[in-house]
């Protein structure tokens, strides 16, 4: 793939994350702030001390929520659009769209889904500030860790296909992919500091939300993402012109 076309497929990420984050933007202001609201409501309830804002809620739930959401989306757009470039054609016999969606589905699960099950999201009054350090480690480490043995995973069953065949070799592979998270699960830390009355039904929903706005993101950037890179590597020729219409000559 040479530099222009890999540009260009640049540049289509970028919007294609700028689109999908418009759209998680949406389902962040909907569903997930009514729950950051309740969360900071009993933070108040419960607070000590208040301490004055530096920022006011009413501009971090519309104006800062909507530049980070939309500078994200623009930016994992663009890193999604070089390791599709890389991915193309490597991960089997798919086009521009299934090799798109297929990137997206793996991006969530890699870098999201399997880090959420061990260390979810939380909403504010839950955690202690204290351990924000550890906890943002764990993380990320969870998160490198899910990344690379998804990479990992991928290569094994490329490598056991010839002998296994693709379905089985696809087996064998998610099998280790599982064992292996099975054991991260296992050793890690566990981390637990939810308040001891604080509201279950919110922590849920909150947490819930939060999965929502990253299968939107994701989902709609394969979506988006396979659409345009789909026309820049297979354009449609185009029409000839049809031929002009022969008139019958009028007789004299």
């Amino acid at each position: 793939m040479n530099s222009a076309t890999v540009r260009n497929l640049l540049v289509r990420g970028m919007l294609a994350g700028l689109a999908a984050g418009l759209l998680a933007l949406v389902v962040a202001y909907f569903l997930g702030e009514p729950n950051v609201d309740k969360a900071i409501g009993f933070e108040e309830a419960h607070a000590h001390e208040h301490e004055m804002e530096i920022v006011s809620r009413g501009l971090q739930s519309t104006a800062g929520l909507a530049t980070g959401v939309l500078v994200y989306g623009v930016a994992f757009g663009g890193i999604a659009a070089l390791a599709y470039c890389f991915a193309l054609g490597r991960v089997g016999r798919f086009g521009p769209r299934a090799t798109a969606l297929l990137l997206s589905g793996c991006a969530l699960l890699a870098v999201y889904v399997v880090p959420f099950l061990k260390y979810p999201a939380n909403p504010p009054a839950v955690g202690n500030a204290d351990t924000i350090g550890k906890r943002t480690t764990l993380y990320f480490l969870m998160m490198v860790l899910s990344v690379l043995l998804a990479v990992a995973t991928t290569i094994l069953g490329k490598r056991l296909a010839p002998r296994l065949g693709n379905w089985y070799a696809t087996v064998a592979a998610v099998a280790a992919f599982a064992l292996l998270i099975g054991l991260a699960f296992a050793f890690l830390p566990v981390v637990n500091e939810v308040p001891q009355n604080f509201p279950a039904t919110v922590l849920w929903r909150f947490r819930l939300s939060a999965l929502a706005i990253q299968i939107t993101l994701w989902g709609a950037f394969g979506l988006a993402f396979g659409e345009l890179a789909e026309r820049q590597l297979n354009p449609k020729p185009a029409k000839a012109a049809a031929p002009p219409a022969i008139t019958a000559a009028s007789p004299r």
